[in-house]
C-alpha cells in the first residue's frame, strides 16, 4: 500500500485553499506528498465547476486511469470539490475508475474515506456531499491550517467565510459551495497568527463575496473592516489582501480601513460581469453599472494609490450589440488594471441554463471577447507606461514561471554564496498588485525590494534593483 498522494487543483483561490488543507489532512494521517503521479497511491482531483472547460478537463485525466492496472497496489482515485459536488453520484455511475466523489463541504473526512476504500478493497466507493450540519467539523480544517510546499512558502490564503447568497443566474456556486457561512472571528485571527509564526508575510482573505462578511458576537456585528484591522496589528505580517468583492451593499468601512491602515494593499478584486443594466438585471446582480461606478470613484477619491481588477462574462443570453458596448464603456470609466473575461458557459441546474436559451452564437462571443480584451490591454499598457522611471515596492515571490527578454543588472545583497550564483529572473508584485519581473539572487526571494521601472508591457513591469528593505 503506498502512503503518497498526488493533488492535481484546478479553479480559484478557494480551490487552492482546500488543496493545502488536504494536504495538511493527509501528512498527519502519515501520507507523503509526491509531484509524480505515477509514483502515487492515491491521486486527488481537486475540480471546477464555474465553466464547462473546467470540467472537460477532469473527465479528461480521468480517462487516463484504467482500473484492472492498478487494483492490486490499492490504488485510490479521488474527485473532490465543486465538479464532485454538482454531479455526485453520477461521477462513480460513470466512471468506474473513480473511487470517491467528495463535495468541498466534506473535505474533512477525505482521509477516512480513503482509509475505508482501501480497507474494503473497493468493495464500497464512497460519496459524501455537502452536510450543513457539519460545518464545525468542516472548521476544523480551516483551525489547523498550516503553511507548507504550495505555492509561494512566505504568502497564504485565509478563509473568512464559506459559501454564496447570490444566486447569479448563471452561477453554480451558491449549489456547490451553499450559503454563506462567516467564521468566528476569534479563529480567524488565531490562524492568521500561526500563519505568521510559521514564516508567512502576505495574507489574502478568501470569501466567495467577502465584503458580505458578517459574525455576530454577543450584540456586536463585525464585517470585515473589522477582520481587516485585527490581522493588521499582528506582528510579522507585511501585506494584506482579500477577495473576491461583490458591488452591493459595498460597507465603506472597509474602504476607510483600506486608506488607514498600511499593511492593507490598496487593490480592489470586484466583478462587474457587464456593464449593461439590462443584462445585469437578468443576471440577477442587483446593481446598475452606476452603482458599480460609485463604489470604484469613492474607492479612487479615499485611498491612495488604489487599483483595482474586474471580471466579464461575454454572450450572456440575449446580449446585443448596445449591450456589448455599454460593457465596452464601463472598463474604459472604470480603468481597471486588468480584468478577467470569459465568454458564457451555461451551467447546469443555474437558472439561465433552465430559463435562458444560450442564443449568441459562438463567433460572436469570440469577437466580442477580443473587442474587450483588446480594449484592456491597450487601458493597462497606457497606464503602465507612467511607471517607466519610478520606484515600485515589491515583494519578491519567486522566479519567473516565463522567460523574459529584459535582463537588467542592479546591485545584489551581500551573500556567502552570491559570487557563484547567477542571476535570476524573479517576479514580484507591487501593494496595487501589478506584476513586476527584475533580475536578481535567489535569496531575494520573500523579501521587500525596492525597484526603478525601466520598460513595461500590458501585463507586466520591468524593472531593475535599487535596494532591499
Amino acid at each position: 500500500m503506498k502512503q503518497t498522494f498526488y493533488i492535481e487543483t484546478m479553479g480559484c483561490q478557494m480551490n487552492k485553499l482546500d488543496s493545502e488543507l488536504i494536504v495538511n489532512q493527509l501528512i498527519r494521517c502519515g501520507y507523503r506528498r509526491t509531484d509524480d503521479p505515477d509514483q502515487a497511491g492515491v491521486i486527488i482531483f481537486n475540480t471546477c465547476s464555474v465553466r464547462h472547460h473546467a470540467e472537460d478537463k477532469v473527465i479528461s485525466k480521468i480517462g487516463q486511469f484504467q482500473r484492472p492496472r492498478r487494483q492490486e497496489d490499492d490504488f485510490v482515485l479521488a474527485v473532490v470539490g465543486c465538479m464532485a459536488e454538482r454531479l455526485g453520484q453520477k461521477l462513480l455511475d460513470d466512471y468506474r475508475q473513480v473511487d470517491i466523489v467528495c463535495g468541498p463541504g466534506q473535505l474533512h473526512r477525505l482521509s477516512a474515506m480513503i482509509q475505508q476504500v482501501r480497507e474494503n478493497h473497493r468493495v464500497n466507493r464512497v460519496i459524501s456531499l455537502n452536510d450543513p450540519d457539519q460545518n464545525d467539523e468542516l472548521e476544523q480544517l480551516d483551525v489547523h491550517h498550516q503553511r507548507i510546499d504550495i505555492g509561494v512558502p512566505f504568502q497564504a490564503y485565509l478563509r473568512v467565510m464559506r459559501g454564496c447568497n447570490n444566486y447569479c443566474s448563471y452561477c453554480i456556486v451558491p449549489y456547490v459551495r451553499g450559503p454563506e457561512r462567516s467564521r468566528p472571528l476569534e479563529n480567524i485571527i488565531a490562524e492568521a497568527r500561526r500563519l505568521i509564526a510559521g514564516g508567512v508575510k502576505e495574507i489574502t482573505l478568501l470569501g466567495q463575496t467577502v465584503n458580505s462578511y458578517r459574525y455576530h458576537k454577543d450584540t456586536r456585528e463585525i464585517g470585515l473592516a473589522d477582520v481587516l484591522e485585527a490581522i493588521h496589528e499582528i506582528e510579522g505580517l507585511v501585506r494584506l489582501r482579500f477577495v473576491t468583492s461583490y458591488p452591493r451593499n459595498f460597507d465603506e468601512r472597509i474602504l476607510q480601513a483600506m486608506a488607514r491602515l498600511p499593511k492593507v494593499c490598496p487593490y480592489l478584486h470586484i466583478p462587474a460581469q457587464s456593464g449593461s443594466d439590462r443584462i445585469l438585471k437578468a443576471m440577477n446582480r442587483h446593481y446598475t453599472a452606476a452603482q458599480y461606478m460609485e463604489i470604484i470613484d469613492r474607492a479612487r477619491a479615499m485611498v491612495p494609490g488604489f487599483t483595482v481588477a474586474g471580471d466579464f462574462i461575454v454572450g450572456f443570453p440575449g446580449e446585443t450589440d448596445q449591450d456589448h458596448a455599454e460593457t465596452m464603456d464601463l472598463i474604459r470609466k472604470a480603468h481597471y488594471k486588468s480584468c478577467f473575461i470569459f465568454k458564457y458557459s451555461p451551467r447546469p441546474g443555474t437558472r439561465a441554463d433552465h430559463k435562458m436559451p444560450d442564443d449568441v452564437p459562438a463567433q460572436v462571443k469570440q469577437q466580442r471577447l477580443r473587442q474587450l480584451l483588446d480594449l484592456q490591454n491597450e487601458i493597462s499598457y497606457a497606464d503602465n507606461q507612467k511607471f517607466i522611471g519610478q520606484t515600485v515596492e515589491v515583494l519578491v515571490e519567486g522566479p519567473s514561471k516565463k522567460p523574459h527578454l529584459n535582463i537588467t543588472g542592479g546591485p545584489q545583497p551581500s551573500s556567502t554564496d552570491s559570487k557563484n550564483s547567477p542571476n535570476l529572473q524573479l517576479v514580484g508584485r507591487t501593494p496595487g498588485d501589478h506584476i513586476v519581473v527584475f533580475s536578481g539572487h535567489e535569496n531575494l526571494i520573500g523579501k521587500l525590494v525596492s525597484l526603478k521601472v525601466t520598460k513595461v508591457s500590458a501585463l507586466t513591469l520591468f524593472a531593475e534593483l535599487l535596494y532591499v528593505s
